[in-house]
């Protein structure tokens, strides 16, 4: 039994009562020494379970599913309505102007930010600190990276002073870091952008999740976010802004329903959204996403956040216990952050094996490595420049938070009781008796091998 490092606190108890169920809440997992225990996800930030509203009604929907737009039957018809619904639900979810917006279904924030990129007519301007879905599609065109300076406020007067001394299109920032959880003053950023020209893009994989996006009341120009990170793990994302730029650009994927009129050597391409979104689209992903965000709507900056910043003070109290360990910040004067942490321990390097540690004796799930930020890990933990992030949210309990400070301060304090090795370029347990196939469906193919970088996403 894994001691408790705080008294229990009454606000997360009583919040997490008021919060929609996840599937899986009630996972159990094998141990290398022996037994199960129920699973402690606190990877959230890389991928969140569905939430249960969605599964069942992505259940519910099945019957129904069939081909959309193009088809006369009674099924394509009510595919069609479940679609344009949706999108209208995205929209309103983050706040989208009905005149002057558009939403485009895509796989994920990756896709969005790369679709935009197609539609940017002139130079993009970005931070350092991004993850590489908003940092890779710029390298493509014009495109300008600014270093982060160590405060908010000189990193926003250097991105006024960039703006102020070259001509930029588009100033693509993040909602909220998926490294820190820091989240930048996005109502002065877009000011600063608007007042030289630019338009600003919001990278919300990391901010949906936890707070409520309004694009109209904040200016804000373009958002992106993934499903996946919002409780609804169906294949479907979405860019929401603008028009006329999405109207006009290259489309993301030449195919049908991309297009109106084709001819052997020319074609007259849609306005978006279906230009963008060629081919059959993920009309469940799309449905999914939707039901996500009805569902989340209504307890985001409520129930939902009061639970997050218990829990994300609780982490932080018990972390600040454990010898070794030091946590990661980007600006010293920071005020705001969603509930993501990530902490480094210098002596227990890599932090790949401290990961396999805690997954295979203590049934925690974290991301190691340098999550998609190799230029933020680099400047935040020198050479080695790798980390642990644990990252929280509905679901999560306070057990896990306590089971995770503990088993840092077992690790610390006595060691591991395993041994680990790196097969494939991954740290894992060496040997590992656990079943890896427990659905009986992988078979000859192993669990947890290969090389993976980083999340996707």
């Amino acid at each position: 039994m894994l001691s408790l490092v705080l008294a229990p606190s009454d606000v997360s108890s009583a919040t997490s009562r008021e919060l929609p169920p996840v599937v899986g809440h009630d996972l159990r997992v094998p141990l290398v020494t022996g037994g199960n225990v129920a699973y402690a996800n606190l990877d959230l930030a890389a991928s969140a379970p569905a939430l249960r509203s969605v599964a069942d009604h992505v259940a519910e929907l099945l019957p129904y599913y069939a081909s959309v737009h193009r088809g006369a039957g009674y099924a394509s018809q009510v595919s069609t309505a479940l679609l344009e619904a949706a999108r209208a639900t995205v929209g309103e979810f983050v706040g989208a102007r009905p005149e002057d917006d558009v939403v485009v279904f895509t796989r994920n924030t990756t896709d969005s930010l790369n679709l935009l990129a197609g539609c940017v007519p002139g130079t993009v301007l970005c931070l350092d600190v991004e993850h590489h879905a908003n940092l890779l599609p710029w390298q493509t065109g014009a495109h300008q990276v600014l270093g982060a300076a160590d405060t908010v406020e000189e990193t926003l007067a250097g991105l006024e002073a960039a703006l102020a001394s070259t001509s930029v299109a588009l100033l693509a920032v993040t909602g909220a870091s998926n490294v820190t959880g820091e989240v930048l003053p996005l109502g002065r950023i877009v000011e600063i952008a608007h007042r030289w020209g630019a338009r600003v893009v919001v990278d919300a994989a990391q901010l949906a999740p936890h707070r409520s996006i309004d694009i109209a009341a904040t200016d804000i120009d373009y958002v992106a976010l993934s499903g996946h990170k919002l409780y609804a793990p169906y294949g479907a994302g979405v860019i929401v802004g603008r028009r006329d730029w999405l109207d006009v650009g290259t489309p993301y994927l030449a195919g049908g329903g991309a297009v109106r009129e084709v001819e052997v050597d020319h074609t007259i391409w849609a306005a978006a959204p279906h230009r963008h979104e060629g081919g059959t689209p993920n009309v469940l992903g799309a449905a999914a996403l939707a039901q996500a965000c009805r569902t989340l709507a209504p307890v985001l900056d409520g129930a939902a956040l009061a639970h997050e910043r218990a829990l994300s003070d609780r982490l932080a109290a018990g972390l600040a216990t454990v010898p070794d360990v030091r946590t990661l910040r980007i600006w010293s004067d920071s005020t705001e952050r969603v509930a993501v942490q990530s902490f480094s321990l210098p002596a227990q390097h890599p932090s790949g094996r401290v990961a396999a540690y805690l997954s295979a004796e203590h049934g925690i799930g974290v991301r190691d490595g340098r999550f998609c930020a190799h230029p933020l890990l680099l400047r935040l933990c020198g050479e080695n420049g790798e980390a642990l992030r644990a990252s929280i949210g509905i679901g999560t309990t306070e057990e896990h938070v306590d089971r995770l400070v503990e088993a840092l301060r077992q690790l610390v304090t006595q060691g591991p009781r395993w041994t680990y090795g790196r097969v494939d370029g991954r740290w894992v347990p060496t040997p590992d008796p656990r079943d890896h196939d427990p659905l009986g469906i992988v078979g000859d193919l192993a669990l947890g091998t290969g090389a993976s970088a980083c999340s996707s996403d």
